[in-house]
């Protein structure tokens, strides 16, 4: 598809206003009051839910090859997850899936 000049721009004013109205309907409304505990609790966990979504495609069905299973990818998910369990410090494991991910892929190619 080609777009003019003027359609990128319109959608991307249209996504910026999006992006602003999501924001301010939590934070602009809800920012001076308190929220109440129960969700609070459920909030909590939205990175937990959040973050292996988006991660969980990217180690099993990676874009770089094809869609394929990746061993060297799998491996360095599991040890970043082991690392991350054993620590509980999320800047060691990423250190260490990216160094296992590198190494592997070092060694295999």
């Amino acid at each position: 598809m080609n777009y003019t000049m003027t359609e990128i721009w319109i959608i991307i004013l249209a996504l910026g206003v999006g992006t602003f109205v999501i924001r301010f309907s939590f934070l602009g409304i809800l920012g001076n009051r308190a929220l109440p505990l129960w969700l609070l609790r459920h909030l909590r966990y939205t990175a937990v839910g959040i973050l292996p979504a988006m991660v969980t495609p990217l180690v099993l069905w990676p874009e770089a090859t094809g869609g394929q299973m990746d061993p060297s990818r799998i491996a360095a998910a599991s040890l970043a997850l082991a690392v991350g369990l054993w620590t509980k410090n999320a800047i060691w494991a990423i250190v260490v899936g990216m160094a296992t991910l590198w190494g592997i892929g070092w060694l295999l190619h």
